[in-house]
């Protein structure tokens, strides 16, 4: 019944009750999921498998994982990646600058 390609829910952890898809399989015990969830390997023991299948291949990328999802009834929304903004340095405070004349 562990196969890529086969739909399921995740019962533990942060992502519990998000919906996802099986795109990898290790062993008997650990598998990759992608969907609603973090992309990641878990333990089959935190998943809940339904009985509903997807045509994915191995490792298939978010965007495919999400269509087929949704082609099957399932709401979910990408999110998208936020941009970075410039990092600043910091001011050097006053105290610092004292401490670095002292110290000279």
């Amino acid at each position: 019944m562990i196969e890529v390609g086969r739909v399921v829910v995740k019962i533990a952890g942060r992502d519990a009750g998000r919906v996802g898809v099986i795109i990898d399989v290790y062993d008997n015990n650990y598998v990759l999921v992608e969907g609603d969830l973090r992309r990641r390997k878990v333990n089959v023991n935190h998943l809940e498998l339904l009985n509903k299948k997807v045509s994915v291949e191995a490792q298939a990328d978010k965007e495919t994982v999400v269509s087929q999802l949704k082609s099957l009834g399932f709401d979910i929304e990408l999110k998208e990646k936020k941009e970075k903004k410039d990092k600043k340095p910091k001011p050097v405070s006053k105290r610092v600058l004292k401490q670095k004349k002292s110290k000279k």
